[in-house]
Protein backbone atom coordinates (compact mmCIF):
# COMPACT_ATOMS: atom_id res chain seq x y z
CA UNK A 1 0.00 0.00 0.00
CA UNK A 2 1.25 3.26 -0.91
CA UNK A 3 0.03 6.74 0.42
CA UNK A 4 0.90 10.42 0.58
CA UNK A 5 -0.94 12.01 3.37
CA UNK A 6 1.40 14.74 4.19
CA UNK A 7 -0.22 18.35 5.55
CA UNK A 8 1.58 21.42 5.43
CA UNK A 9 2.13 21.59 9.03
CA UNK A 10 4.02 18.08 8.98
CA UNK A 11 6.92 19.50 6.75
CA UNK A 12 6.96 22.38 9.08
CA UNK A 13 7.30 20.56 12.00
CA UNK A 14 9.92 18.85 10.73
CA UNK A 15 11.96 21.93 10.15
CA UNK A 16 10.89 22.83 13.58
CA UNK A 17 12.08 19.78 15.05
CA UNK A 18 15.85 19.91 13.28
CA UNK A 19 16.29 24.29 14.22
CA UNK A 20 15.28 22.95 17.88
CA UNK A 21 17.95 20.30 18.11
CA UNK A 22 20.97 22.48 19.45
CA UNK A 23 19.07 23.33 22.53
CA UNK A 24 16.98 19.54 23.06
CA UNK A 25 18.95 17.17 25.53
CA UNK A 26 16.70 14.37 25.26
CA UNK A 27 14.10 12.89 22.74
CA UNK A 28 10.74 11.57 23.37
CA UNK A 29 9.58 9.58 21.26
CA UNK A 30 6.45 8.41 21.27
CA UNK A 31 5.86 4.63 19.74
CA UNK A 32 2.90 2.64 19.34
CA UNK A 33 3.24 -0.52 21.58
CA UNK A 34 1.21 -2.25 18.88
CA UNK A 35 3.30 -1.36 16.13
CA UNK A 36 6.79 0.15 17.49
CA UNK A 37 8.53 -0.31 14.16
CA UNK A 38 5.98 0.87 11.98
CA UNK A 39 5.57 3.76 13.97
CA UNK A 40 9.36 4.71 14.46
CA UNK A 41 9.94 7.93 11.36
CA UNK A 42 13.42 7.55 10.11
CA UNK A 43 12.98 11.02 9.54
CA UNK A 44 12.82 11.81 13.25
CA UNK A 45 15.75 9.24 13.86
CA UNK A 46 17.52 11.33 11.14
CA UNK A 47 16.97 14.67 12.39
CA UNK A 48 17.42 13.45 16.19
CA UNK A 49 20.72 11.68 15.55
CA UNK A 50 22.88 11.64 18.27
CA UNK A 51 20.80 12.78 20.97
CA UNK A 52 19.96 10.43 23.93
CA UNK A 53 16.54 8.85 23.32
CA UNK A 54 13.41 7.59 25.59
CA UNK A 55 11.36 5.32 23.87
CA UNK A 56 7.76 5.31 25.58
CA UNK A 57 5.92 2.31 23.91
CA UNK A 58 2.11 4.20 24.24
CA UNK A 59 -0.68 2.33 24.34
CA UNK A 60 0.52 -0.65 26.05
CA UNK A 61 -2.89 -0.97 27.39
CA UNK A 62 -4.09 -2.31 23.80
CA UNK A 63 -1.29 -4.47 23.36
CA UNK A 64 -0.27 -8.15 23.22
CA UNK A 65 1.86 -8.12 26.56
CA UNK A 66 4.00 -10.83 25.91
CA UNK A 67 4.99 -9.09 23.30
CA UNK A 68 5.65 -6.18 24.87
CA UNK A 69 8.23 -7.47 27.26
CA UNK A 70 9.86 -8.76 23.99
CA UNK A 71 9.90 -4.88 22.83
CA UNK A 72 11.27 -3.30 26.13
CA UNK A 73 14.00 -6.09 25.59
CA UNK A 74 14.44 -5.71 22.13
CA UNK A 75 15.13 -1.60 22.78
CA UNK A 76 17.05 -1.96 26.03
CA UNK A 77 19.36 -3.87 24.16
CA UNK A 78 20.24 -1.14 21.89
CA UNK A 79 23.73 0.71 22.09
CA UNK A 80 23.16 3.89 21.53
CA UNK A 81 22.09 5.71 24.54
CA UNK A 82 18.75 5.45 25.51
CA UNK A 83 15.80 4.22 27.60
CA UNK A 84 12.30 2.59 27.15
CA UNK A 85 9.29 2.41 29.24
CA UNK A 86 6.12 0.64 28.48
CA UNK A 87 3.28 2.96 29.53
CA UNK A 88 -0.53 2.19 29.10
CA UNK A 89 -1.37 6.43 28.96
CA UNK A 90 -5.33 6.20 29.90
CA UNK A 91 -5.17 3.62 32.90
CA UNK A 92 -1.69 4.30 34.48
CA UNK A 93 -1.30 6.52 37.40
CA UNK A 94 -0.50 10.36 36.44
CA UNK A 95 2.11 10.18 39.45
CA UNK A 96 3.74 7.10 38.49
CA UNK A 97 4.19 8.40 35.46
CA UNK A 98 5.63 11.65 35.81
CA UNK A 99 8.21 10.23 38.01
CA UNK A 100 9.28 7.33 35.74
CA UNK A 101 9.38 10.06 32.90
CA UNK A 102 11.22 12.00 34.97
CA UNK A 103 13.53 10.43 36.06
CA UNK A 104 14.86 8.47 33.03
CA UNK A 105 15.01 11.68 31.05
CA UNK A 106 17.90 12.82 34.14
CA UNK A 107 19.43 9.57 33.64
CA UNK A 108 19.89 10.32 30.21
CA UNK A 109 21.11 13.80 30.90
CA UNK A 110 22.66 13.92 33.91
CA UNK A 111 24.41 17.18 32.93
CA UNK A 112 20.87 19.12 32.86
CA UNK A 113 19.71 17.83 36.29
CA UNK A 114 20.34 20.62 38.12
CA UNK A 115 17.23 23.06 39.56
CA UNK A 116 19.52 25.40 37.90
CA UNK A 117 19.62 23.40 34.41
CA UNK A 118 16.50 21.69 34.02
CA UNK A 119 16.46 19.13 31.68
CA UNK A 120 14.92 20.08 27.85
CA UNK A 121 12.80 17.37 26.31
CA UNK A 122 11.36 17.10 23.40
CA UNK A 123 8.17 14.92 22.47
CA UNK A 124 8.22 13.21 18.82
CA UNK A 125 5.94 10.59 17.26
CA UNK A 126 3.55 9.97 14.46
CA UNK A 127 0.09 11.33 14.20
CA UNK A 128 -2.46 9.69 16.66
CA UNK A 129 0.17 7.87 18.85
CA UNK A 130 -0.83 9.50 22.11
CA UNK A 131 1.57 12.73 22.42
CA UNK A 132 -0.52 14.83 23.33
CA UNK A 133 -2.06 12.77 26.33
CA UNK A 134 1.59 11.81 27.56
CA UNK A 135 1.90 15.27 27.77
CA UNK A 136 -0.78 16.76 29.52
CA UNK A 137 -0.41 13.87 32.40
CA UNK A 138 3.28 15.14 32.64
CA UNK A 139 2.21 18.82 33.05
CA UNK A 140 -0.73 17.57 34.97
CA UNK A 141 -3.19 20.00 33.51
CA UNK A 142 -4.56 20.49 29.57
CA UNK A 143 -2.03 22.35 27.86
CA UNK A 144 -2.92 20.25 24.04
CA UNK A 145 -5.24 18.97 22.42
CA UNK A 146 -6.27 15.23 22.14
CA UNK A 147 -8.63 13.29 20.23
CA UNK A 148 -8.63 9.82 18.48
CA UNK A 149 -8.26 11.34 15.07
CA UNK A 150 -4.96 12.13 13.55
CA UNK A 151 -3.37 15.49 13.45
CA UNK A 152 -5.10 17.28 16.31
CA UNK A 153 -1.89 19.06 16.89
CA UNK A 154 -0.56 21.79 14.16
CA UNK A 155 1.86 23.90 15.83
CA UNK A 156 4.72 23.22 18.44
CA UNK A 157 4.39 24.88 21.82
CA UNK A 158 6.89 24.31 24.78
CA UNK A 159 5.93 23.87 28.54
CA UNK A 160 7.80 24.06 31.61
CA UNK A 161 7.02 20.77 33.95
CA UNK A 162 6.23 22.19 38.01
CA UNK A 163 10.08 20.22 38.41
CA UNK A 164 11.05 22.55 35.94
CA UNK A 165 12.00 20.20 32.81
CA UNK A 166 10.76 21.83 29.68
CA UNK A 167 9.07 20.31 27.04
CA UNK A 168 8.63 20.77 23.48
CA UNK A 169 5.31 19.13 22.24
CA UNK A 170 5.52 19.06 18.11
CA UNK A 171 2.70 17.70 15.79
CA UNK A 172 2.79 14.16 14.59
CA UNK A 173 4.66 13.73 11.27
CA UNK A 174 4.27 11.18 8.78
CA UNK A 175 6.90 11.53 5.75
CA UNK A 176 6.05 12.87 1.94
CA UNK A 177 4.93 9.16 0.69
CA UNK A 178 5.56 5.64 1.55
CA UNK A 179 4.84 2.29 1.05
CA UNK A 180 5.32 -1.16 2.23
CA UNK A 181 3.70 -3.78 4.83
CA UNK A 182 4.13 -1.31 7.58
CA UNK A 183 2.05 1.34 5.70
CA UNK A 184 -0.97 -0.89 6.05
CA UNK A 185 -0.35 -1.47 9.78
CA UNK A 186 -0.16 2.31 10.31
CA UNK A 187 -3.64 2.70 8.45
CA UNK A 188 -4.93 -0.33 10.47
CA UNK A 189 -3.93 1.46 13.85
CA UNK A 190 -4.96 4.90 13.05
CA UNK A 191 -1.98 6.73 12.03
CA UNK A 192 -3.96 8.42 8.62
CA UNK A 193 -7.84 9.70 8.69
CA UNK A 194 -9.64 6.59 6.78
CA UNK A 195 -10.19 9.12 3.83
CA UNK A 196 -6.30 9.19 3.04
CA UNK A 197 -6.43 5.31 2.75
CA UNK A 198 -7.82 2.42 0.80
CA UNK A 199 -10.27 1.10 3.80
CA UNK A 200 -11.93 -1.69 2.81
CA UNK A 201 -7.71 -3.07 1.37
CA UNK A 202 -6.83 -2.04 5.10
CA UNK A 203 -9.73 -4.29 6.57
CA UNK A 204 -8.12 -7.24 4.64
CA UNK A 205 -4.70 -6.83 5.59
CA UNK A 206 -5.91 -7.12 8.98
CA UNK A 207 -8.17 -10.01 8.63
CA UNK A 208 -5.21 -11.73 7.54
CA UNK A 209 -3.08 -11.35 10.24
CA UNK A 210 -5.61 -11.56 13.07
CA UNK A 211 -6.66 -15.12 11.52
CA UNK A 212 -3.02 -16.42 11.83
CA UNK A 213 -2.08 -15.02 14.84
CA UNK A 214 -4.96 -13.90 16.96
CA UNK A 215 -7.41 -16.42 15.63
CA UNK A 216 -9.64 -16.99 18.95
CA UNK A 217 -9.78 -13.59 19.69
CA UNK A 218 -11.94 -12.78 15.96
CA UNK A 219 -14.13 -15.79 17.20
CA UNK A 220 -14.83 -14.23 20.60
CA UNK A 221 -15.98 -10.90 19.81
CA UNK A 222 -17.51 -11.48 16.66
CA UNK A 223 -19.55 -14.56 18.01
CA UNK A 224 -18.47 -16.36 15.23
CA UNK A 225 -19.21 -20.95 15.37
CA UNK A 226 -16.10 -21.38 13.14
CA UNK A 227 -13.56 -19.02 11.30
CA UNK A 228 -13.28 -18.71 7.39
CA UNK A 229 -9.97 -19.37 5.79
CA UNK A 230 -9.68 -16.38 3.80
CA UNK A 231 -9.44 -12.54 4.70
CA UNK A 232 -12.47 -11.75 2.55
CA UNK A 233 -14.59 -14.62 3.83
CA UNK A 234 -13.99 -13.96 7.43
CA UNK A 235 -15.21 -9.68 6.22
CA UNK A 236 -18.57 -11.49 5.00
CA UNK A 237 -19.30 -13.18 8.22
CA UNK A 238 -18.50 -10.56 10.29
CA UNK A 239 -21.04 -8.36 8.12
CA UNK A 240 -23.97 -10.95 8.18
CA UNK A 241 -23.15 -11.67 12.57
CA UNK A 242 -23.43 -7.47 12.61
CA UNK A 243 -26.29 -7.17 9.80
CA UNK A 244 -24.18 -4.82 7.99
CA UNK A 245 -26.22 -5.63 4.70
CA UNK A 246 -28.17 -3.93 2.04
CA UNK A 247 -30.90 -4.50 -0.47
CA UNK A 248 -30.83 -8.04 -1.82
CA UNK A 249 -29.06 -9.63 0.71
CA UNK A 250 -25.53 -8.57 0.17
CA UNK A 251 -22.92 -7.63 2.79
CA UNK A 252 -21.66 -4.04 3.09
CA UNK A 253 -18.23 -4.63 3.08
CA UNK A 254 -17.47 -0.79 3.98
CA UNK A 255 -19.65 -1.11 7.67
CA UNK A 256 -17.67 -5.23 8.18
CA UNK A 257 -14.62 -3.55 7.08
CA UNK A 258 -15.48 -0.75 9.73
CA UNK A 259 -16.70 -3.27 12.43
CA UNK A 260 -13.01 -4.78 12.48
CA UNK A 261 -10.75 -1.78 12.20
CA UNK A 262 -12.42 -0.46 15.12
CA UNK A 263 -12.64 -3.29 17.20
CA UNK A 264 -8.60 -3.33 16.96
CA UNK A 265 -8.30 0.64 17.83
CA UNK A 266 -10.58 0.48 20.20
CA UNK A 267 -8.90 -2.41 22.00
CA UNK A 268 -12.54 -4.48 21.95
CA UNK A 269 -10.92 -6.86 19.88
CA UNK A 270 -8.79 -7.96 22.29
CA UNK A 271 -4.74 -6.86 23.67
CA UNK A 272 -3.31 -7.28 20.07
CA UNK A 273 0.94 -6.46 18.63
CA UNK A 274 1.20 -6.37 15.18
CA UNK A 275 4.40 -6.93 14.74
CA UNK A 276 7.78 -8.55 16.81
CA UNK A 277 10.53 -7.90 16.92
CA UNK A 278 12.07 -11.04 15.40
CA UNK A 279 9.51 -10.34 12.30
CA UNK A 280 10.89 -10.61 9.16
CA UNK A 281 8.81 -6.88 8.35
CA UNK A 282 10.34 -4.69 11.21
CA UNK A 283 11.45 -2.25 8.28
CA UNK A 284 9.36 0.67 8.75
CA UNK A 285 7.15 2.37 6.31
CA UNK A 286 9.80 2.87 3.48
CA UNK A 287 9.39 6.48 1.33
CA UNK A 288 9.58 6.73 -2.12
Amino acid sequence: MTTQWYPGHMNKARRAIAASMPVTDVIIEVLDARMPAASSNPVITEVCAGKPVLKILSKSDLADPEVTKDWVRHFAAEHSPSKVIAIALTTTRASDMRSRVSEACRQLAPHRSQPAKPVRAMVVGIPNVGKSTLINTLADRKVTKTGDAPAVTKGQQLITLESGMTLSDNPGILWPKMEGDATLRLAFGGAFPDTAMDYERVAHFGAEFLLARYPHMLRTHFKLESLPSSPAELLEAIGRKRGCLVRGGMVDMHKAADALVHGFRSGALGRITLETPDSSTLAPARPI
